[in-house]
């Protein structure tokens, strides 16, 4: 039974009394939280939309994160506003790594792999 509103996945389970999906939005907040908390990530970029439903006080938790799935494998793309003076293959590299873990450790899925786009360099405001 495909869920109509959200785009879901079932979960690979061995020993299960019924069916887990998963929504790719569910997805995609797990990695956009994880890659959050990488030192030097100022923040997640969004687009137009995004940002302005943020205005509004409806914060997206998945803001600059798109997630594609096949099968039980997950390609990730992050749009990510960088700290100035981090070292951006270092911090991008703690990204994929931080985000693979949180994804695979919480819905047992295989992430194929993270791919970041740096989009913005933000300075710190004194």
């Amino acid at each position: 039974m495909e869920n109509l509103e959200l785009h879901t996945h079932k979960l690979k389970n061995e020993e299960s009394f019924g069916e887990v999906r998963i929504a790719d939005e569910v997805v995609a907040i797990i990695a956009g939280l994880a890659a959050s908390e990488v030192e030097g990530v100022a923040s997640m970029a969004g687009n137009v939309t995004r940002d302005l439903i943020e205005k509004l006080g409806m914060k997206s938790l998945s803001k600059g994160v798109k997630i594609t799935m096949e099968e039980n494998t997950v390609h990730v793309a992050l749009a990510i506003n960088i700290q100035y003076g981090y070292n951006v293959p270092a911090t991008s590299s703690k990204i994929q790594e931080k985000v693979k873990t949180a994804i695979e450790t919480m819905t047992g899925l295989e992430v194929a792999e993270v791919n970041i786009k740096i989009v913005n360099v933000l300075m710190e405001k004194n």
